[in-house]
């Protein structure tokens, strides 16, 4: 777990370097790794050997959890590779075995990156930490009132998931993501608050936007990936079993996996909206 072994922090560094493989990096492009994973004034490759230089970079931030997260991303995104996943699944695969032992996992997800937590019995959890959630959202949100009121959606929803209140957890989790993208667009675009949101049959005022239309509205605009979007579908399908008619009609009964399902598409939501920090 976090902070990462140095042993551990060298392994990955070792990997990231690639030397004598296919995927091996310039200084400069070990450089360009750290500025493509959202970091914030990242450093400046100084001439130094690759390996001791990242791994120098890699313990100045040993504490900021995020920004090793979206290292770790980032190294495994078939983005950051001319032939895409084939590259990054055995970049992937190479990293796995490293992170075994601090019991971390990088999985690819519809393409995207996430990293998460092994379970005892071998699955992989995306974990988020209120902490770090409430870090990203003073990034992105200046209202003080509405980023408690969103970092409090995201503890109440797993203390719900916690107590085994799966449902109440589901619904905590849409509504979190339905404030966040509408915090995030109407504070970029604020026209979207005065005009509304161009919807299928014409505009519909801001205050009546809901989830889906919100997720359109952020991929249109550049804020989150169609991968991501997508990703989002099934956090937007079970919140609307809050209408206990729907639930009843379709016998739909969530459980402890349902809702780790929903964590994933959160954290890779986050992901695409920590890059606009710097735009």
């Amino acid at each position: 777990m976090f902070p990462l072994d140095p042993k551990t922090v060298e392994r990955v560094a070792r990997i990231v370097v690639g030397r004598g493989t296919p995927y091996e990096r310039t200084g400069r492009e070990v450089e360009a790794l750290l500025r493509n994973s959202g970091w914030i004034d990242p450093p400046d490759y100084d001439g130094s050997a690759k390996v001791g230089w990242l791994v120098d970079a890699l313990v100045e931030r040993e504490n900021a959890r995020t920004d090793i997260e979206r290292f770790l991303c980032r190294l495994c995104d078939p983005l950051e590779y001319p032939d895409g996943m084939a590259t990054a699944d055995d970049v992937r695969r190479a990293v796995n075995e490293v992170l075994e032992l601090e019991r971390l996992e990088v999985s690819h997800v519809d393409g995207r990156p996430v990293v998460g937590e092994l379970g005892s019995n071998g699955t992989v959890k995306v974990v988020l930490h209120v902490e770090d959630v409430e870090q990203r959202l003073r990034k992105l949100i200046r209202e003080e009132k509405l980023i408690q009121m969103l970092v409090s959606r995201v503890r109440e929803s797993q203390f719900a998931e916690a107590s085994g209140s799966y449902l109440l957890a589901l619904f905590g989790i849409g509504s979190f993501v339905e404030g966040l993208l509408y915090s995030v667009l109407t504070s970029r675009y604020p026209e979207l608050a005065r005009e509304g949101f161009a919807g299928r049959n014409g505009k519909i005022r801001a205050d009546r936007a809901g989830l889906e239309l919100l997720l359109d509205t952020a991929h249109d605009r550049g804020l989150v990936q169609l991968d991501a979007k997508d990703f989002m579908r099934p956090v937007r399908e079970f919140r609307n079993y809050i209408h206990p008619r729907k639930q009843f009609e379709t016998d739909f009964t969530p459980d402890g996996d349902t809702v780790a399902m929903c964590w994933t598409p959160v954290q890779a939501l986050l992901n695409d909206l920590d890059k606009l920090i710097d735009s």
